[in-house]
């Protein structure tokens, strides 16, 4: 992805995933849209948004150059940039859960969005970067007000990263990277298809778990951890 993006930082929005899609496509080149504040954002399947005190508002949006049946790497690979910026910027360690979680001690502090549409890809990644009285599913990164500077830089930083491993082609993604991040890998786990012992991360992005009646390869939806084995 050699092609130059616009950054488009605004005090307060709705979505950024919608306006970062409506700004690619008028511009017909990758939009970075970043917001301060997120007053309409959406969770994975509809879930309602719960905004922390100080958080990471971003969405890229940009023409996919990777194949269509590749597009579901695209959340994976997006973890693994957002870990590394994350690294990179305050040398916090934090872990993936599959297929679109951050965690850090077995809390959720950023989530991922992917969504396409007509060649489009727009890729939104939230993060709690302060939060004074989180819930108990959740985390921030800091204890403290962050630097105004840091979420726009947080933003910057994933997008390049991103656009890194995606200049590499989908042969290339950073599988291991990933996988010795997920904290899903060695877990019981449930979906919707049944339970069984999660192993690996398959070469296409999807989960592999054992069950007692063989191997299943589960592509999509919601996996709950249920406890270490």
């Amino acid at each position: 992805m050699d092609t130059p993006y616009d950054i488009i930082r605004l005090p307060e929005i709705g979505s950024t995933q919608d306006r970062a899609l409506e700004e690619a496509r008028t511009r017909g080149h990758p939009v970075l849209v970043v917001a301060d504040r997120q007053i309409a954002g959406r969770g994975r399947q509809g879930r309602v948004w719960i905004e922390p005190d100080h958080g990471m508002y971003s969405s890229f949006a940009f023409s996919n150059p990777w194949p269509p049946e590749s597009a579901a790497l695209l959340a994976l690979c997006t973890a693994v940039a957002v870990r590394r910026a994350i690294g990179d910027l305050l040398g916090v360690d934090v872990r993936c859960k599959w297929p679109n979680d951050l965690v850090m001690d077995g809390r959720k502090v950023g989530g991922i969005l992917p969504d396409a549409t007509e060649g489009w890809v727009t890729i939104g990644c939230g993060v709690n970067l302060a939060w004074g009285n989180p819930p108990e599913f959740a985390a921030a990164l800091l204890d403290e007000r962050p630097d105004p500077a840091l979420a726009p830089g947080l933003a910057v930083a994933w997008v390049d990263h991103l656009r890194g491993i995606i200049a590499e082609g989908p042969g290339a993604w950073p599988r291991s990277d990933y996988r010795n991040a997920c904290v899903t890998l060695g877990r019981t786990v449930r979906w919707d298809g049944g339970e069984g012992t999660a192993t690996d991360v398959g070469a296409d992005g999807h989960l592999v778990v054992e069950t007692p009646e063989g191997t299943s390869r589960v592509v999509a939806g919601d996996v709950h951890l249920l406890g270490h084995n």
